[in-house]
């Protein structure tokens, strides 16, 4: 994962996938605009069906050259055929899963809203950290404009934006942030692909 001008795309799964289904919707929205990662983010805990849902995505992503990583299950990610993981508990698990899955396999680290998380993070090993949400979602404390820009011009470890994303967001963020990280934003519309052509419009 590279941090380019203009922010990448790093497309989340929804949280709970038609397995006779989804692929072909993937595989639609893979095709209308460059992805640079795909996070298998299933709300389920059931190894096997994390399996087969990552095998029907693992196939459609690498055919199109993008990296593909799981939420959480680091154990699973050798044994899947997987690119990475990406930890949800901050900087918790980032050194036991660098550890575990060696020097080349993705480890990103999901990290609220916290400066010093992302820090600890980035020193843990992570390839790269996330910030979010980027609007207010709840009682969820939201991830400012101002803290993606100090990342952007302190750190060089590359940086997503996600939660709550929206176009005009994007265009807010374009230029301080590396990785732009959709998900249910495009997955809870009827044309998943159409509105991802949508929402990154600003980048065009």
């Amino acid at each position: 994962m590279s941090t380019p001008e203009q922010p990448q795309i790093y497309l989340l799964t929804p949280p709970t996938i038609e397995l006779s289904q989804f692929p072909d919707l993937l595989a639609s929205v893979l095709d209308t605009h460059p992805v640079a990662c795909l996070r298998l983010n299933l709300a389920t805990r059931d190894e096997d069906r994390i399996a087969r849902a990552a095998d029907a995505c693992r196939e459609i992503a690498h055919a199109r050259d993008v990296a593909i990583v799981v939420s959480d299950h680091t154990s699973l990610v050798e044994r899947l055929g997987l690119d990475g993981v990406h930890l949800s508990d901050a900087a918790k698990s980032v050194r036991d899963a660098r550890d575990t899955l060696g020097v080349d396999p993705i480890v990103g680290s999901f990290c609220g809203a916290t400066r010093h998380a992302g820090m600890n993070a980035g020193e843990a090993g992570a390839d790269y950290i996330s910030f979010g949400p980027t609007t207010a979602v709840g009682e969820e404390t939201t991830a400012q404009d101002d803290l993606f820009a100090w990342w952007s011009e302190v750190m060089e470890l590359p940086v997503v934006a996600e939660g709550g994303l929206t176009t005009a967001r994007i265009a807010e963020l374009a230029p301080i942030t590396d990785f732009l990280g959709i998900g249910e934003e495009i997955w809870n519309t009827d044309n998943p692909a159409a509105a991802l052509k949508g929402m990154v419009a600003p980048l065009l």
